[in-house]
This record gives C-alpha cells, sequence and structure tokens, in this order.
C-alpha cells in the first residue's frame, strides 16, 4: 500500500504501518497537552492506543494463518488509523473455507479477551460481564472492553467487516457466489443507511461508518462481478493481437512516431523476435522530458512484468498485473509473441462481456413472459 512503512516480518508476512499512523499519535500528544495532563499520563494513553493496534495484528494474523492452512497467501499487513488491512493473494472459492477465514479474525480477540478477563476477574472483583464497561480507568479492563467491541462490530453482517464475508459464506452454500455476494452486499448497504439516519441524529461519527460500510459493500459486489466474468477465460481471449514492437537498439525519438500513428500505448521490445521487456508510455515520457531523445529503448524498458502464455488463466493473469504494477503483458505461445494484454483492455472485455449477459438474461425473461 503506498505511504506505508515496513515494521516487522512476522510468520513470512510483511507488516506494514501508514504514514497517518503517525497524525494519530501526534493528536493523541497534542489532547494531552491541552488537559494538561503529566508525561506519564501521556505515555499511557499512547501505549493503551497502541496495545489496540497489537491486537488489531493479531485479528489479522488470524486470518492470515487460517488462510495460509487453505495454501492462500497473503501479500502484507497494513496498520491504518482505522484499524488493519490483511491482503489476501485471493479469497478461498470453498464457502466453508472461507466462512473460516472470516471468523478466524474475531475468534482472536474472543481469546485477547478471555486471557484479559482473568486478571481483571482476579483483580477488580467483577462480578459480571456487564460490569466491565462501568470500571475504572484499569489499563486491562479497558483493553478488555475494546476487544469485546472489536467482536461485535467486526461481526456486523456487512461488507468490508467480517460479518460480511461470514454472511456470503453461508449464503453461497445455498447460491451461486455473485448472488451469494450480491445479497450480503444489499443487507450491508440497507445497514449503512441505517447507521447513516442515526448518525443524523445521535453520532455524526455513524455517517462515517456508513459511508465506509456503503462503498465496502459496493466494491465487494464489483469484485465478485469480476471474478465470475474472468473464471475459466483464457487469455487467448481477450488478449490484443494487431500490435506493435519496438527493436532493442531504437531511440527514444523513433518511437515516439510509432506512439502517435496507432493506439497502442506500451511496446514490447524485442531483439530478433525474443521479449526483453516492456516500454511504456510514462517513461517513454518521462524520459523524452529530461532531453534524453538520443536514449535507446533498452535503458528505460520495464523487465519485471515477464510474460504471460496465452493459455492462462485471465483471472489469474490479471492479479499478476495488478501486484506487479504492469499495465501491458507480452503474450507468448510456445516462446512466440503472439499478442499483449493490457489492463484496459482487460476492463474493456468484461464490460462487453456484462452487457451480453445482461442481454441474454433479458432475452430469457422476455421468452418467459411473452404471451
Amino acid at each position: 500500500m503506498n505511504g506505508s512503512f515496513k515494521l516487522a516480518r512476522i510468520a513470512g508476512i510483511d507488516v506494514f504501518i501508514h504514514w497517518t499512523f503517525a497524525i494519530l499519535i501526534a493528536w493523541l500528544i497534542g489532547i494531552h497537552v491541552l488537559q494538561g495532563n503529566s508525561l506519564v499520563v501521556a505515555i499511557t494513553g499512547i501505549g493503551f492506543v497502541l496495545a489496540i493496534f497489537g491486537c488489531v495484528v493479531l485479528h489479522e494474523f488470524g486470518h492470515a494463518l487460517t488462510a495460509r492452512h487453505y495454501g492462500i497467501r497473503t501479500r502484507d499487513i497494513t496498520l491504518l488509523p482505522i484499524g488493519g488491512v490483511a491482503r489476501l493473494e485471493r479469497m478461498p472459492e470453498d464457502p466453508k473455507q472461507e466462512l473460516l477465514v472470516a471468523l478466524a479474525g474475531p475468534a482472536v480477540n474472543v481469546v485477547i479477551a478471555a486471557l484479559l478477563m482473568i486478571p481483571v476477574y482476579l483483580g477488580s472483583g467483577v462480578s459480571s460481564l456487564s460490569d466491565v464497561p462501568r470500571l475504572g480507568s484499569g489499563f486491562l479492563e479497558k483493553l478488555l472492553y475494546v476487544n469485546i467491541v472489536l467482536v461485535v462490530f467486526n461481526l456486523l453482517p456487512a461488507f468490508p467487516m467480517d460479518g460480511g464475508r461470514v454472511l456470503r459464506a453461508l449464503l453461497a452454500q445455498r447460491m451461486d457466489y455473485v448472488r451469494a455476494t450480491q445479497a450480503a452486499a444489499s443487507v450491508g448497504q440497507i445497514m449503512a443507511i441505517g447507521f447513516g439516519i442515526l448518525g443524523l441524529f445521535f453520532n455524526p461519527f455513524l455517517l462515517f461508518i456508513a459511508l465506509f460500510v456503503y462503498i465496502g459493500a459496493q466494491q465487494e459486489a464489483q469484485m465478485a462481478q469480476m471474478r465470475s466474468l474472468l473464471a475459466g477465460v483464457p487469455v487467448r481471449e481477450a488478449m490484443v493481437t494487431q500490435f506493435r514492437t519496438v527493436a532493442y537498439d531504437t531511440r527514444l525519438e523513433d518511437v515516439v512516431q510509432e506512439l502517435l500513428e496507432g493506439q497502442q500505448q506500451d511496446f514490447p521490445v524485442v531483439n530478433q523476435g525474443k521479449f526483453l521487456g516492456i516500454l511504456t508510455r510514462s517513461d517513454l515520457v518521462a524520459a523524452l522530458a529530461e532531453g534524453r531523445q538520443d536514449t535507446l529503448v533498452t535503458s528505460i524498458m520495464r523487465e519485471g512484468c515477464g510474460t504471460v502464455d496465452e493459455r492462462d488463466m485471465l483471472q489469474d493473469t490479471f492479479l499478476r498485473m495488478q501486484q506487479a504494477e504492469c499495465s501491458t503483458m507480452p503474450v507468448v505461445r510456445d516462446e512466440r509473441l503472439t499478442g499483449i494484454i493490457t489492463l484496459e483492455n482487460i476492463g474493456e472485455w468484461m464490460m462487453i462481456q456484462s452487457a451480453i449477459r445482461k442481454g441474454k438474461s433479458r432475452q430469457h425473461v422476455d421468452n418467459i413472459y411473452r404471451p
């Protein structure tokens, strides 16, 4: 995630912290200064916030390690001021596996709360769980309460919370994945509207939660639709077969005319038909702006994107391009360059397929109701 700094690598997973986290710490320090609190109180307050985010990290590792059990890699975990994000390589296709991965995070907070309850009960004489929120300023008591809140909040049946994925996983055992996602997203959006109404009358912070939930539900529905369109489709179905290449010893100023003469933006760089790298339009323009017109394309081409076989699955290729931040990849068959695939072209292909599906669905409905 852009603007994030690596904290550590734990269990083979990189943990990052977003730069905006520093704003949160600065804000907390400012609050304590304005209130005239002592340094000890300020450090304790900041320590409590860090403890909360420690619980959030453990929550995300619950998801990550459960996903690993099913052979799904976690790209990284990033801490944000509003919580944590574990970026899984993909979601499990088996609804039962998705259910367990989704529940694993809140389950970690349940375990933390149970462990904290031991010293809290022994040291504070708490007679029931309902007494916990009324406890004084004890560090452990507050942390226990926060973990209970995290469990309840995360299990709300709305994306992007874990409860939305739990609901989707349960529905997907009775209907197809896309319909289950749309149904779960609709429940989440209804909840978001409810949060928004309550926020207008009681707590403005609920308006922020409402927006967060509504957008999360919408994005999840779009992702499920995308997965449905791309599933089982080979790259050759969407690749561009009419394309131009540039030789490895071509100067940048000579590529400009190629760019202006056609709609192609990125060019495979070749040497006697062998693929070497990709020259992107953005890199070309940046080099020209630096006065490097006589530079050879090999000096600024990108070599990290690699190639994709035209028989590979489009869904896997799309995810690979996103991860590698490659807008264009050359397509090969038996080491021979046969086309290129671009993120823009994949988007256009999905748009066309979606329109075709809607047309077929409408035709089917017309046939049913036609007298």
